[in-house]
């Protein structure tokens, strides 16, 4: 039986082998054949080599994260008494964004989502829980496939016993699932990509590389953006003409609300899925959950009596320390937080990618001052205990060099568990945040598993 080893330990493994090598590793994933979508869409954006992960540690966190899911949907039964007005005040949503949330919401939203985490060197760190069918990356596991198809690296691959999930046929599957009340026509379900008014233009070529990913899994899918879509008499929803048995939702509802006409663009989408007619996929309600702050709630000692010993293990394994900043909040968690700057970040709690983010380490003690009256002021922000994430080093076959670099791990999950994961790497020099949105020098790679 083989030995578990460390991912650094396999890290370091791949790149003696590409620097002892005749190059073929080296250039496997330059070697790598990729459809045409995705090719156009992440090429230039793709890491030399793929990241690694074990494979135990991995299933451990995806059953944290299936607990601390279950946590979230249970806030405000547990914390409000099952007011979701009084729970959504406290994690600093305003009345006519929870009404949108609210809209064609069973009351338990879709376990599907995708977990951020740090590894640092010990356990992974959760950084955010992104909820809801807009969090992208569905199609990153055809960077593991091409990469398998360069006899180089399936060699290694058949050496080291790695192993992979292949996102978009896990999602294939919540589709057809979800839509199979529905179906209008064939044993298959059509169904539209859609985004909010305005979306196509700059995230067209990412929509593209998931419906090629989803066209290898058999399924039809249209893409379109929500003013696209007409209802016909019977409520059924249509694309260009075309019936659409379920919406996979691109669109969040801060788009909606900073459209003047979004909420009632969308409201044709509501009475669907209502009326059973075309699924929405996933319905606006997973954003209730998805806020920073509601992250918050969980490792806040004000709250800790409503938690068992086992679910307040579960947050203190998985959460860094955080908590919200609000101008009604108690004056002495400012000023821990000026004393504690080069441990803190400051997040938008329903930001992303990155965007308008204070670092506390990289910001002067004027600065930092400034950021936090700024959070205050602004409301709805989070500080956020730093999470250290463990380097790994990358062999860069263009210059021949290695240099550490850092991941942003991200973990899909559904309704049957875990579903695979990609990440987002940064050079360990190239500053805190890890994000496309925010750092251009990001870099998108797949994951696989080892013993």
């Amino acid at each position: 039986m083989k030995r578990a080893i460390q991912m650094t330990e396999l890290s370091r493994i791949y790149v003696d082998e590409c620097l002892r090598g005749d190059g073929g590793l080296a250039a496997a994933v330059a070697r790598a054949e990729l459809p045409p979508a995705f090719e156009k869409a992440w090429r230039t954006h793709l890491l030399p080599r793929p990241w690694f992960v074990r494979a135990s540690e991995t299933a451990a966190f995806a059953r944290d994260l299936e607990g601390l899911f279950d946590l979230l949907v249970s806030l405000p039964e547990r914390l409000f008494d099952g007011d979701v007005e009084r729970y959504a005040a406290e994690i600093g949503l305003g009345p006519a964004l929870v009404a949108l949330l609210r809209r064609a919401g069973s009351g338990v939203p879709a376990k599907f989502g995708r977990a951020d985490a740090y590894h640092d060197g010990t356990a992974y760190k959760l950084l955010e829980f992104n909820l809801g069918s807009e969090v992208g990356g569905l199609d990153m596991d055809v960077f593991n496939q091409g990469l398998l198809g360069v006899p180089e690296f399936a060699g290694f691959a058949r050496e080291h016993g790695l192993g992979h999930v292949d996102i978009a046929a896990r999602m294939a599957g919540v589709l057809r699932d979800r839509a199979r009340p529905v179906l209008s026509g064939s044993s298959e379900p059509v169904i539209g990509l859609i985004e909010g008014r305005g979306g196509v233009g700059p995230y067209g070529r990412l929509m593209r590389a998931t419906q090629e990913a989803m066209a290898e899994q058999g399924l039809d899918l249209r893409i379109g953006e929500i003013g696209d879509v007409r209802a016909r008499a019977d409520g059924k929803l249509t694309l260009d003409g075309t019936p659409l048995d379920l919406v996979l939702r691109n669109f969040a509802a801060s788009q909606l609300l900073d459209d003047p006409e979004g909420p009632a663009v969308a409201e044709p989408f509501f009475r669907a899925h209502e009326a059973g007619r075309t699924v929405l996929f996933t319905s606006l309600e997973s954003g209730l959950y998805s806020n920073k702050s509601a992250l918050a709630l969980l490792s806040d000692p004000r709250w800790s009596s409503a938690f068992d010993a086992d679910e307040r293990a579960l947050a203190d394994r998985v959460l860094p320390w955080s908590r919200t900043l609000r101008a009604s909040g108690p004056a002495e968690l400012i000023d821990l937080c000026r004393e504690r700057r080069e441990r803190l970040i400051l997040k938008p709690g329903a930001g992303y990618g990155g965007l308008d983010t204070f670092v506390g380490w990289e910001c002067t003690d004027a600065d930092w001052h400034k950021a936090l009256e700024l959070a205050v002021q602004r409301g709805g922000y989070v500080a956020q205990e730093r999470v250290v994430p463990h380097p790994e080093p990358v062999y860069d076959p263009a210059t021949g060099t290695v240099d550490d670099w850092i991941a942003a791990l991200g973990f899909f999950l559904t309704d049957d568990g875990y579903a695979g994961a990609h990440a987002r790497v940064n050079r360990a020099d190239g500053g805190a945040i890890v994000g496309m949105s925010s750092n251009p020098d990001t870099r998108m790679v797949g994951v696989f598993t080892h013993a």
